[in-house]
């Protein structure tokens, strides 16, 4: 269930506006991502990795998003569907926001660490696991407030 709908598919309003409500806790969240900006990793790496954590988490706010900034960004349609076009180290990215994503399941395998490490350095795996610690925290937020994806907000 994509996390802007209720249990009939409809969909649902924001609960709150929690960037205004806390207007603190959303810059501390916003420091990390202006870090994660910073870190010398692609941008088209990082918004892929910041999709995959989306889809997996079903923040459907965050899918729309990120999804059309790809697109926007020149991102062709055939590399936003088909993961075989995708290079070895943007796989390795998102098998890592995969494992790490779902680390409740996984408890993050030494070989998907292995995995990992064979693609990035010690600071981009560490850049990295901030990106994907930030946007699940981001899913949370969208998916417990109801944020509105842009798609069904233009509807």
């Amino acid at each position: 269930m994509l996390g802007s709908f209720n249990e009939k598919g409809s969909v649902m309003t924001n609960r709150i506006d929690y960037a205004n409500a806390s207007p603190e806790g959303y810059r501390a969240f916003g420091g990390v991502y202006v870090t994660v900006q910073k870190s010398g990793l692609p941008k088209e790496l990082v918004d892929l990795v910041y999709l995959r954590v989306s889809q997996i988490n079903g923040c459907a706010f965050c899918i729309d998003m990120h999804s059309r900034d790809l697109l926007k960004s020149g991102l062709t349609v055939d590399k936003l569907v088909l993961v075989p076009v995708f290079s070895a180290r943007e796989r390795a990215a998102l098998a890592w926001a995969e494992t790490v994503t779902r680390v409740a399941e996984t408890g993050v395998p030494d070989a998907d660490y292995t995995a990992a490490a064979a693609e990035f350095d010690d600071k981009e795996l560490a850049d990295l696991t901030y990106a994907i610690g930030l946007m699940n925290a981001f899913n949370r937020f969208g998916i417990s407030f109801r944020s509105t994806p842009a798609a069904v907000a233009k509807a």
